[in-house]
């Protein structure tokens, strides 16, 4: 049975003091009739549901992200779920490193819950990952796999769990699962490329003090679990990650290390420096804020673009990025990244959209006005999915970058 650690998201509070409280209630009411139209939907409305999971405030509850988090993924809620084999323990080549990563997970599972409930969970975590993995031979167990599970096992419980995971093993964390780290490797390889979009100087800095990217390596394979305490905000970036490309998470990362430029930019210019204070992930960040304009740099720096600077070494044979394409097709769904360009093609002026928006100045002072520039046509443009189909108008931070 899933365990319900919160019915909001950690944005809820920022909304609540921005607007009244009675207003706070009306919007949050109908977004959530706005899903339960979706959901009800002949067939149902996944690309609504998308831009539901992308907009301000996510799927809100765990009640409704059991409802959703299936049809993101186009997985069949009615059918049986797999069937674990009594002796699966015994035979799995995984279950040692497994029982000693659920062992050491206590954190991930809310403070309070008594003992033998966690130790229940605990369990089922341990047979959900070796079933997975025992009916999908060409995954390898990776340590912080077990990070993404716990996540989907507290919010919709073993059941689907297990249904929901293994779908995303074999599509959005395919990467992740292959028996060397290369396919991780060349996903971490597009971090600096995108930053270096926005803000060459921050870029310079960083590979002055060579400092790489394994500081986000936890933050990518786990998807943030790992790293982030509160699991409102866990959640919600499930509920971003689910609905969009699986190259979405890097691009969060990204817009982290964009956010703290000026931490960075005070740190000594060396590696052990710069990578102690970035792989301390705040736990404060403006989580709304950032979704939104990573769903921006998503949109104005696609993988696509970004693919030459980012190869490092030959594309496996089936690559999450690639596999997604058959997930779509299977699926039958709209395109999540499609649902980021429709919001930013949308307001963008005709002038504006015939400029060449990917020059970057090499002048701190001129990027930083492109920044500022792109993130006030650009933050409009995310809320335009909120607009369409909410009519919310959440106030953007026009500075996100200092």
């Amino acid at each position: 049975m899933a365990f319900q650690p919160s019915q909001g998201d950690g944005s809820a509070g920022r909304w609540n003091r921005g607007s009244g409280k009675a207003d706070f209630n009306a919007k949050r009411k109908k977004k959530v009739a706005e899903i339960h139209q979706a959901l009800n939907s002949d067939p149902t409305d996944v690309a609504a549901l998308r831009r539901m999971a992308i907009s301000e405030g996510g799927l809100l509850t765990d009640e409704i992200r059991c409802q959703v988090w299936p049809k993101l993924l186009n997985v069949n809620t009615s059918e049986p779920p797999p069937v674990s084999r009594k002796d699966l323990r015994q035979l799995s080549k995984d279950y040692q490193q497994v029982l000693l990563d659920v062992r050491r997970s206590l954190r991930r599972f809310p403070p309070g819950m008594p003992d033998e409930q966690r130790e229940g969970l605990q369990e089922e975590l341990i047979d959900i990952i070796l079933l997975i993995l025992d009916r999908n031979p060409q995954l390898h167990y990776y340590q912080g796999y077990h990070d993404i599970v716990v996540t989907f096992l507290l919010v919709v419980g073993e059941r689907l769990a297990t249904s929901l995971v293994e779908k995303l093993s074999t599509h959005h964390l395919r990467d992740f699962m292959d028996p060397t780290m290369d396919n991780t490797k060349h996903i971490l390889n597009y971090l600096m490329p995108i930053i270096d979009q926005v803000n060459p100087e921050l870029h310079d800095f960083m590979q002055s003090a060579e400092v790489g990217t394994i500081f986000a390596l936890s933050w990518l394979i786990t998807w943030f679990g790992h790293v982030l305490s509160d699991f409102r905000h866990v959640v919600r970036l499930y509920d971003f990650f689910l609905a969009c490309h699986p190259l979405m998470p890097i691009y969060f990362a990204a817009v982290i290390v964009l956010y703290r430029e000026q931490e960075v930019l005070d740190c000594d210019c060396d590696m052990a420096s710069v990578h102690h204070l970035l792989s301390q992930i705040p736990q404060d960040l403006p989580y709304e804020t950032l979704i939104s304009r990573a769903g921006d740099l998503f949109v104005q720096f696609p993988p696509s673009e970004l693919a030459r600077e980012a190869a490092a070494q030959q594309e496996a044979e089936r690559t999450a990025a690639s596999t997604f394409k058959d997930f779509e097709l299977a699926s039958a769904q709209q395109r999540p990244d499609m649902v980021l360009r429709q919001r930013f093609r949308g307001l963008l002026r005709p002038e504006t959209r015939t400029k060449d928006v990917l020059t970057k100045p090499r002048t701190n002072r001129f990027v930083k006005l492109a920044v500022m520039g792109l993130t006030v046509a650009l933050g409009a443009a995310a809320l335009a999915v909120v607009k369409s189909a909410l009519e919310w108008a959440p106030k953007f931070q026009l500075q996100l970058f200092p």
